[in-house]
């Protein structure tokens, strides 16, 4: 796993990648909610399994597309 993260690009996108998996796990979850109870008053409410992965699916594909991007433009890869 050391050899995988000794590459600097590489390091930036998984940091990048897992960084913001972690931050728009929370802003998902506010979105979520809103979306489901926005004429009703304030509710918090956990996912089904069927959301959780259309929630957690959508989140891999932009966090891979936000480390690819800030790889690229800090000039570090490709």
């Amino acid at each position: 796993m050391y050899l995988l993260l000794k590459d600097s690009s590489t390091r930036i996108i998984v940091v990048s990648f897992f960084v913001y998996l972690f931050v728009n796990l929370f802003e998902n979850l506010i979105h979520y909610n809103i979306g489901k109870f926005s004429n009703e008053d304030t509710h918090f409410d956990v996912p089904s399994k069927k959301d959780w992965l259309k929630i957690i699916v959508a989140m891999i594909i932009f966090a891979l597309i936000q480390g690819l991007m800030t790889c690229f433009f800090t000039n570090k890869c490709f």
